[in-house]
């Protein structure tokens, strides 16, 4: 897994965000459209692409989609 792919497919679930607004240093949930339902999403992206387990309060611990992808990385 790398972050470039990670990175690509977290913009995958969004609708109307540009991916190109999507990089490392994003804090995703100051994101006009990251709600719950987008955690959710998200949570079950990594399960399926990466098979990790990925919990809300790793999702809380992380500002930074760079930061999710070493929670799920350290996985």
């Amino acid at each position: 897994m790398g972050l470039k792919e990670f990175i690509e497919n977290f913009a995958d679930q969004f609708d109307e965000t540009d991916a190109s607004e999507i990089t490392a240093n994003t804090v995703f949930k100051d994101l006009d459209e990251w709600s719950s339902l987008t955690a959710l999403s998200i949570i079950a992206m990594v399960d399926e692409d990466y098979d990790v387990a990925l919990k809300g309060d790793d999702i809380c611990k992380a500002n930074t989609i760079k930061d999710l992808f070493n929670i799920i990385a350290a996985k």
